[in-house]
């Protein structure tokens, strides 16, 4: 009898160390299953690393005149050539004929280099047969009467090649050269003198030439 209890308890010893066993290698699971989900999560959790290191975009303004070029009025003049164009304009109306710009190389083969002057506006009609021509330069310091004395060759040939076109004689042998402070003008405009006489048609486009000379030197000085 005693024999047979002593199996017994060796045996329920025997189960119950198996069964510890056991409920420990499920609890080694359990752990190591949740760390593993405390990773990822952590992994998940953590900001990205490419938006961290992107370089922030600058806040800070360019420096002033960085990347800037000289303002420029209406049809790529200067602003003070614009002002005097638009004065032109407004004083003689229909009157004013010129459309398409001359470039400052234009004068070259008159004697006008680059030293001479610091701007320029001229404008002639596209339709060579029109001669209405507008020049304006403001001259370098000292330089004044050296652009004067080029604007004066450039009349003295249209005066001798009046017979190209003798319609217009009398619009290109009204023509006139002036000054206004820095600014040496060539002006030959008029607009239509086709039904005026010769005499009138000249003092017609005095007339036009001074009223554009006066609206320039209001501009100017």
């Amino acid at each position: 009898m005693k024999k047979l209890a002593v199996l017994f308890l060796a045996g329920a010893l025997l189960l119950s160390l198996v069964g510890c066993g056991n409920r420990n290698d499920g609890n080694g699971e359990s752990q190591t299953g949740g760390g593993s989900q405390e990773t990822v999560t952590d992994t998940a959790s953590e900001p990205d690393s490419e938006s961290q290191t992107q370089p922030e975009e600058s806040s800070q303004p360019e420096p002033e005149g960085s990347s800037q070029t000289p303002e420029e009025g209406q049809d790529g003049i200067s602003e003070d050539m614009s002002a005097i164009r638009q004065a032109v304009v407004d004083v003689l109306g229909d009157n004013y004929w010129p459309d398409s710009q001359i470039p400052a190389e234009y004068l070259e083969s008159y004697g006008l280099t680059s030293d001479m002057y610091v701007d320029f506006w001229g404008e002639m009609p596209m339709i060579s047969v029109n001669v209405d021509t507008i020049i304006v330069v403001k001259a370098a310091e000292g330089q004044i009467d050296a652009v004067e004395g080029v604007l004066n060759a450039y009349r003295d040939a249209k005066v001798n090649d009046t017979m190209q076109y003798p319609m217009n004689v009398g619009k290109i042998q009204a023509s006139i050269i002036g000054t206004a402070g820095d600014y040496a003008c060539f002006i030959q405009l008029g607009a239509d003198t086709m039904e005026l006489e010769d005499e009138e048609a000249i003092r017609h486009c005095q007339e036009q030439n001074e009223m554009a000379l006066e609206a320039i030197e209001r501009v100017v000085q």
